[in-house]
């Protein structure tokens, strides 16, 4: 797995690529959380570009990153997912209280 962040104003931008299974969550948890914790921020943005499979467990760290979010009113989506795993996102639901962008600047635009 390979991990970048990069704050913009008032959103996280989190780039990740590899393969994210069971054996990354405990990791991927506590960085995510870290960096919500060092800057507080309003939004979320989950560029799965790079992602080539990710399993239940991951998808059980955006959930909770998206709980955390939307309680302060805040929006998470997901930017540019492989086909196979956009499929995997669309059939967990998370589509259903994430919104789906083409590209990290019809995000920004989009969720600011």
């Amino acid at each position: 797995m390979r991990l970048d962040l990069e704050y913009k104003e008032n959103t996280l931008i989190v780039r990740l690529s590899g393969d994210l299974d069971m054996g990354i969550a405990d990791s991927l948890r506590n960085s995510l959380e870290e960096a919500l914790d060092r800057q507080p921020v309003l939004n979320l943005v989950f560029n799965l570009a790079g992602v080539s499979f990710l399993d239940s467990s991951i998808l059980g760290v955006l959930l909770g990153r998206y709980k955390r979010i939307s309680k302060i009113g805040g929006s998470v989506c997901i930017v540019e997912p492989q086909p196979q795993v956009r499929r995997i996102l669309e059939l967990s639901g998370l589509f259903l209280i994430m919104n789906e962008f083409p590209g990290e600047d019809v995000a920004l635009e989009n969720i600011s």
